[in-house]
This record gives C-alpha cells, structure tokens and sequence, in this order.
C-alpha cells in the first residue's frame, strides 16, 4: 500500500510537470546522471522485450504441442492412405484390372458392354480417388513437418534472444549498482531513476508511440505528396527520379497531422533527422532508408537512434517501433508500373531511383 501511495504521488507531480510544460528532469543532467538514466530506461525497455520474447515463447511451444498433434493425426490418416492404395496398386500389378478389361471386351451384347463399362469406371474412379487422397495426405505430412521444423527453429532462436537480452539486462543492472554504490549522492541517483520510471511508463513511452503513430499514417497516404508537389518526379532514361525535399516533406507531413507540426524533419549526409518537443517531452529520432524487394518492392525506414528527453534508448525499443510502425512508403502507390532501385539522403533532398517494371 506504501509503494502504491509512493507511486501514485510521484505519478501527480510529473503529470503536474507534463502539464505545466516542464521536462521530467527539470536542472540540466551531470554525465554521471546521464549514464545511469540511460541505463535504467535500457533496463527498462530490455525488461518489456524480454516480457514479449517470453510470450511469444509460451504461444510458439504452444503451436508445436499443437503441431505435433496434428503430425500424429496425419501419420495415421497416411498409414491408411497408404494401406488402400498399396492394395489398389497391387491390383494392377497382379493383373486384376486387366481381367476387368477382359471382361468388358468378352460381353456379347450392348446392355452387358455399358453395365460392364460402368462398373469398370467405378472402380477406376474409386482408384483415383484413393491414391489422390494418400497424396494429399502425404502432402498435408510434408507440410505439417516442415510448419514442424521452422517453428521449433523460430523457438531455439527466442530462447537464444531472450538469454542475450536477460544477460543484457544483468549487466546493466549491474553497472547502475556500481554506478550508485560509488556516487557521492546515491539517494538523488535512486530518486532520479525511480521519477523517470514512473514518467515513462505513464508518459513517455504514451507519447513516443503516439507520435510514431502519426508519422505512419501520414507515411501511408504518401502517394497524396505527388498531388501536393507535381515537380518532384522526374522522367528520365529507363524510368524516373523522385526528388523530395525536406521542406516539402515537412509541408505534407503538417498536413497530415496536427502532432506532426511539433516535429522538424531534416535531411542529411546519408540520414533522416526528426525533432520535436511538447510539453516536456522532447524527441529525436535518426534513421536511413533502403530499398527493399520482399514482401515487396518498399522504401524502408530504419531507427538508428532514439532519444528521449535526451536519454538513447535501446536498439529493443527501435526494433519495436519499426515493428509496429512502418514508416516506408511503396513505389507502385505511386506510378503502378515502377519499381525503386535505389534512395539516397543527400543535403536537404531524398532522391529516390525508379525503373519501369512492365
């Protein structure tokens, strides 16, 4: 009840802050602060990656306990397939079929000839259907241990993750301790880790997937830009060149979304930098784009840094938003007949290469 009580206080006096407009952390950050803030949000956001690796894990054992159900059902619906059709196909090997065939050609009338016939047809069509169901069976087997083999891969790599991350963890952990038990004033560090604790889960990570929301849907109505900006794409031998500048990105993306107009979007050498700030939270965010061609041809985004309110965050919660946010757009939304081939951040300018692809 004490730790509720502690918690929920905490809880209204950065909401105050939030509210008011002041950062979390209100007098600039020693480097020693800095460090072990990091290292507490890394904590942190490790410890929500391993709370998703585990769950995964139970769903993924859980689909092989079902898997290997199921693989136990197939081989006995296969042992019978293969039973009916080894004795279909030992008719015609000890010339069984072949009598049939006699006795159609030795009938003396029509009547005889036709009701033969169909009965010979019965049987072959019995036949077919026979050795066309051991088939399926055998192929749904293949099937079923291949689905087998590929989630039993998929688990030993979650477990091979998820001792990475807890080893991670451990040796965070390990450093703050170190960093507090060597501190000149531990009791303001703890105090400093548990208000950005309690910030965080209630604020910050709120609003970074608030704002990571915003720019994916903007980002899905891209084709929109060319509406907005005509002169960007330009034709030239074999296809053509799209050409984005950042102030035309910032101009489509304020369109989009009133959140968005906290943000500047900035291109440089080779990267795409975001900034915003809002009422106390502060947010960069730095990434490249490639091309991709599975699952589809795509310009892919990808966070290679992520600051909040100064602090990095880890590449756990970068691989997450990229996960559940896409941030890319796709060239054929934008002429159906192309495909990129190439994206290149220079100053101030995206430059996209497009190829036909009839």
């Amino acid at each position: 009840m004490k730790k509720r009580l502690i918690s929920l206080c905490l809880l209204l006096s950065l909401t105050a802050l939030h509210i008011t407009g002041m950062p979390a952390v209100a007098a600039p950050l020693t480097a020693e602060e800095q460090q072990i803030l990091e290292q507490s949000l890394s904590i942190q956001e490790i410890d929500r990656e391993i709370e998703r690796i585990e769950s995964r894990q139970q769903e993924t054992e859980s689909a092989i306990r079902d898997l290997q159900e199921q693989l136990s059902d197939k081989n006995k619906q296969i042992r019978v397939s293969r039973e009916q059709a080894g004795l279909r196909l030992r008719a015609y090997y000890m010339g069984e079929r072949e009598n049939l065939m006699y006795a159609l050609l030795s009938v003396n009338n029509l009547k005889d000839f036709f009701t033969v016939l169909d009965y010979y047809q019965l049987i072959m069509d019995r036949d077919r259907a026979v050795l066309n169901q051991y088939k399926s069976d055998y192929a749904k087997l293949k099937r079923t241990k291949q689905k087998l083999d590929d989630t039993s891969i998929e688990l030993a790599r979650m477990k091979e993750e998820l001792q990475l991350q807890r080893s991670r963890v451990a040796a965070l952990q390990q450093r703050v301790d170190e960093t507090l038990g060597l501190s000149a004033d531990p009791e303001k560090l703890k105090a400093l880790i548990q208000e950005l604790t309690v910030y965080w889960e209630n604020v910050g990570l709120y609003e970074l997937r608030k704002y990571f929301q915003a720019l994916s849907s903007a980002m899905s109505h891209f084709p929109d830009f060319l509406q907005q900006n005509e002169n960007s794409l330009i034709a030239e031998k074999g296809g053509y060149r799209l050409e984005i500048r950042e102030e035309e990105l910032n101009a489509f993306l304020y369109s989009q979304n009133e959140l968005l107009k906290d943000m500047s979007f900035r291109f440089e050498k080779d990267k795409i930098v975001a900034r915003g700030s809002r009422e106390g939270l502060k947010l960069e965010v730095e990434g490249h784009y490639t091309v991709e061609q599975e699952p589809e041809n795509s310009i892919v985004f990808h966070v290679d840094r992520l600051l909040f309110n100064g602090l990095a965050l880890p590449d756990t919660t970068r691989a997450e938003l990229e996960r559940d946010f896409d941030l890319g757009f796709y060239p054929k939304k934008i002429v159906p007949f192309v495909e990129a081939t190439d994206a290149a951040i220079s100053e101030g300018t995206l430059t996209v290469k497009l190829k036909l692809a009839l």
